[in-house]
C-alpha cells in the first residue's frame, strides 16, 4: 500500500528537503500588511524578520480548506492513502478543521493530532515516513503518532518582550518592568500552547534552566535517565551564532548526541519576535535526522 506523508511548514520542512526524504509540504498562509504570503513559496525567513522589523501587521492563517483538499486529491491520484500532519492542534485549528474535512474520504485520508510544532513536528514526519517505508498503514502511523504525541518537550529563551506585549500575552506595564530589570522569559510547549516556564536575568541562566530541565524530562517524563532513546534539537529566530554555541554547550552536558539545528517556525516567531533560542527533547526511534541543517534559513 503506498501512503504519502503531508505536512506543513510549521515543521521548518522546506520543497527541497520535501522532495529529497519523499514526503510533501502544505506552505502555512501570513498576511503581512493585509497582504497573502506562503511561507516557503514567496515568504522567506529573511523576508519575514526583515518586514516584522520594520513594524508590519503580521498576522498567521491556517491553510484554505481547498488547499487542504485540493492536496489530498492531488495526492490519492498516485497513493491509496494520506496521512496529514498539521502542527498541533492546541495552537491552531487547522488541525480540527482538517479532521472533519477528513470525514468524507473514507478513511483514505488520516489527520494527525500530533501535538507538536517545529522540530519536533518535522521528527515526527520522518517517523511516519519510516513507517510508511516499512508498510504501515495510513491508520497504523496515525494511531503510532498520536500514541506518542507527549513524549516531546519544548523550550524557548526569548530575547525581547516586544513582541509578547504585541500579542497581548503581556500588559505593557509588566513588558515595560521586564525590560527595565533585563528579564528574559523562557518559555515552554508541551503539546497544547505556548506558556510560560521560568524569568531569568542572563542568556547563561536561561541555558542552564533549559539543559536542567531537559535532563528532567528525560528521566521523569521519558523515564530515559542517560536520553539514550532521545532525539535532541534546536531551534531559533535569526539567532543562529548562538544557537551553535548552545549546541556546544549542550553536546558536553548531553554526549553522544548528534544536535541539529533548524529556523523556528514562524508561527511561532510573530509572538517572539528575533533573538529565540530553543532546545527540544524528544523520544523516538529515529536516531539521525541531521542530513538536513537550515533549509529554510534562506
Amino acid at each position: 500500500m503506498s501512503v504519502a506523508i503531508l505536512a506543513d511548514t510549521n515543521s521548518g520542512i522546506g520543497p527541497e528537503e520535501a522532495d529529497k526524504i519523499g514526503v510533501y509540504i502544505m506552505p502555512m498562509p501570513f498576511y503581512i500588511n493585509d497582504e497573502l504570503f506562503y511561507e516557503g513559496k514567496n515568504l522567506t525567513q529573511k523576508d519575514f524578520y526583515k518586514k516584522q522589523a520594520e513594524g508590519a501587521r503580521i498576522t498567521t492563517s491556517m491553510p484554505a480548506v481547498g488547499d487542504v483538499m485540493d492536496k489530498w486529491d492531488e495526492l490519492l491520484k498516485d497513493h491509496d492513502e494520506v496521512v496529514y500532519i498539521p502542527m498541533s492542534s492546541g495552537l491552531s485549528s487547522s488541525c480540527s478543521t482538517a479532521t472533519l474535512l477528513s470525514d468524507d474520504y473514507d478513511g483514505k485520508v488520516q489527520v494527525v493530532d500530533n501535538k507538536r510544532i517545529s522540530v519536533t513536528q518535522k521528527l515526527s514526519v520522518y517517523e511516519a515516513k519510516a513507517l510508511a517505508d516499512k508498510g504501515k498503514s495510513a491508520l497504523e502511523i496515525k494511531q503510532y503518532l498520536e500514541e506518542h504525541q507527549h513524549e516531546s518537550t519544548i523550550y524557548i529563551m526569548v530575547d525581547t518582550l516586544e513582541y509578547l506585549k504585541k500579542g497581548g500575552r503581556l500588559t505593557p506595564a509588566v513588558a515595560a518592568i521586564g525590560t527595565l530589570f533585563h528579564i528574559k522569559p523562557v518559555l515552554q510547549i508541551q503539546g497544547d500552547k505556548l506558556d510560560s516556564f521560568a524569568k531569568v536575568r542572563t542568556i547563561k541562566q536561561a541555558k542552564e534552566v533549559m539543559l536542567d530541565q531537559i535532563a528532567k524530562d528525560q528521566a521523569e517524563r521519558f523515564h530515559d535517565k542517560e536520553g539514550k532513546g532521545c532525539v535532541i534539537s534546536m531551534a531559533h529566530t535569526m539567532n543562529r551564532h548562538e544557537a551553535e554555541t548552545f549546541r556546544e554547550e549542550a553536546m558536553e552536558r548531553f554526549p553522544g548526541h548528534k544536535i541539529m539545528i533548524a529556523p523556528l517556525a514562524l508561527s511561532i516567531a510573530c509572538h517572539i519576535g528575533p533573538g529565540s533560542i530553543a532546545i527540544t527533547s524528544s523520544q523516538s526511534f529515529i536516531e539521525d535526522m541531521l542530513e538536513y541543517d537550515d533549509t529554510m534559513d534562506s
